[in-house]
């Protein structure tokens, strides 16, 4: 069994809770009987139940950049750079399931500059698909679309695959990243 530290323990335990059952009705006395200590020792760890939210956003955020990053940098045609950020995006995901379902369904609850901050990073993210799909259209590898609506039904797409893990799918990553792939690359309309 993997060690952990204290912090990445608690971490890791509000991820669950926050999954299960929602940022706002997570307690830090809820938090604090899930990782087996008393409440004030969260604190030496989180200043608040905020700043867990935070770190766990903001570093799912850097795993999407980062990955985003790597898989586009050695290929050369739009089609495939959005093929590679497709399949990296699912395996940030799947790599990180509960922090993935915190992520998207709980980010609303960030405060202040953070809120903002986060806002801004998302739609940097969402703008490097857009450049992709636009690359793909001034190539002619993709024909002519609503980049806007393409994007948002990309990432739409993706960002809902946690919930396959939900339902017990028994397909593999890289199954459900081809199938992923295939679908938003190459429709369901069968070819003539």
């Amino acid at each position: 069994m993997i060690q952990v530290s204290r912090k990445e323990h608690i971490r890791n335990s509000a991820q669950k809770l926050f999954r299960k059952k929602g940022y706002a009705a997570t307690s830090m006395r809820d938090l604090a009987k899930e990782v087996g200590v008393e409440a004030p020792s969260i604190y030496n760890h989180y200043a608040s139940k905020n700043e867990l939210l935070k770190d766990i956003c903001f570093d799912i955020a850097a795993q999407f950049y980062k990955a985003f990053a790597a898989a586009t940098k050695s290929e050369t045609t739009a089609s495939d750079k959005l093929s590679a950020a497709i399949r990296a995006h699912i395996y940030v995901i799947y790599n990180n399931i509960e922090a993935s379902a915190v992520f998207f369904d709980e980010w609303m609850f960030l405060e202040g500059a953070d809120l903002a901050k986060f806002k801004k990073l998302r739609n940097e993210y969402q703008q490097q698909f857009r450049e992709l799909i636009e690359a793909g259209m001034e190539s002619n590898e993709f024909k002519k679309v609503d980049v806007r609506m393409v994007t948002f039904t990309i990432l739409s797409s993706l960002n809902a695959t946690y919930e396959l893990s939900k339902s017990g799918s028994k397909e593999s990553i890289e199954d459900i990243a081809n199938s992923i792939n295939e679908i938003l690359l190459n429709g369901i309309v069968k070819q003539m």
